[in-house]
């Protein structure tokens, strides 16, 4: 009777390990451009099919773009720490003053042009520096947009004077104090309306990364593109990432949170800085297709007053940083020093 009896229980657990392994776990990831976008294709949407195939389908995202869970992309932290997503990505300077320390990555003139670079010294400056900005979340990746260039409707803007009186289009706290120590009108509006708004005369140009030219078809209202020389800091970078709810990472099995540890991390956010890379290196070529003298160089000494401008910023951030007790000096040192010994280690 014993032996029934625990033969019957060891078959039920066996049955019940059997069922937990076959379960499916379906994790609803939110973002807040198109499906078309290159977010999704190239980056979230690979990223998920990878972790399908590793966990023999038992890991499958269900993705919400274009904000259909409801509410605003600067909602997007809110949204997965609440569980109404088990994973976002999002840009965390659209949540203003909710992650104090990353604003240092948005800070003028810090980072490369260059996404997968990027990608790699912010990675390494999130694991020294930026984890308290993150506490209530599991951090998937933590990648750069490859930084913006300026792209002008009626005339370029190759010299600090330039900017005097100019409307251009900031997309964050740290981009509109660049555009107005420089000089210009900053405008504050989201990446859909800009299109409409360049056409118009609304703006006369906008601070964005070469990946949205193409995919919002701004090359047709605004034909000029001015950068830096290659090599050089850029005007601005984005921080993007990949955020997940931590109760919903905690509660699934053992295997699948391995599952999700080993395709996320530094090789995941320095992956999804290469994707916006090639869309630049895209983007630049269906311009240049257009005309040959699209794209304008700075020249270094105009260069060098623009970053001097910036540099007002990025004091003055430290210093407020300093008297909220983030550190901001310290902040804004050791991600120098990284981008520095990274850039220093380049081929």
């Amino acid at each position: 009777m014993n032996l029934a009896r625990n033969l019957i229980t060891l078959m039920a657990c066996v049955g019940a390990s059997l069922a937990q392994a076959q379960d499916t776990y379906i994790l609803k990831v939110a973002h807040f451009l198109p499906a078309s976008s290159n977010a999704q294709q190239n980056a979230i949407q690979p990223w998920c099919d990878e972790l399908a195939q590793a966990s023999s389908g038992r890991l499958k995202c269900q993705i919400y773009p274009s904000m259909q869970l409801g509410g605003t992309p600067a909602q997007l932290p809110d949204q997965v720490r609440n569980g109404v997503a088990d994973i976002v990505w999002t840009v965390p300077g659209y949540s203003s003053g909710r992650f104090p320390r990353s604003e240092a990555v948005e800070l003028p003139f810090m980072l490369p042009a260059n996404g997968a670079l990027g990608s790699q010294i912010i990675w390494d400056f999130y694991e020294q520096s930026l984890q308290a900005d993150y506490k209530d979340y599991k951090v998937l990746a933590m990648h750069s947009d490859a930084g913006t260039q300026l792209h002008m409707s009626k005339k370029p803007v190759l010299a600090l004077e330039d900017f005097k009186g100019l409307k251009l289009r900031a997309s964050s706290r740290m981009a509109a104090k660049l555009l107005s120590a420089m000089g210009a009108s900053p405008v504050s509006m989201p990446a859909s309306q800009l299109t409409e708004s360049l056409s118009k005369g609304v703006i006369d140009g906008a601070l964005v990364g070469w990946e949205l030219i193409p995919a919002l078809k701004i090359d047709e209202v605004a034909p000029l593109h001015i950068e830096p020389r290659a090599g050089q800091p850029i005007f601005y970078t984005s921080l993007l990432s990949l955020l997940m709810n931590k109760r919903r990472y905690e509660s699934l099995p053992a295997d699948l949170r391995a599952v999700i540890d080993e395709h996320s991390g530094r090789a995941l956010s320095v992956r999804f800085g290469q994707t916006w890379d090639r869309e630049a290196e895209r983007a630049k070529e269906l311009v240049r297709q257009r005309s040959a003298e699209a794209i304008q160089t700075i020249d270094d000494g105009q260069y060098q007053r623009m970053r001097e401008s910036g540099e007002q910023v990025v004091q003055a951030w430290a210093h407020d940083g300093d008297e909220k007790d983030i550190d901001g000096s310290q902040l804004v040192k050791s991600l120098r020093d990284i981008a520095a010994r990274a850039t220093a280690s380049q081929p």
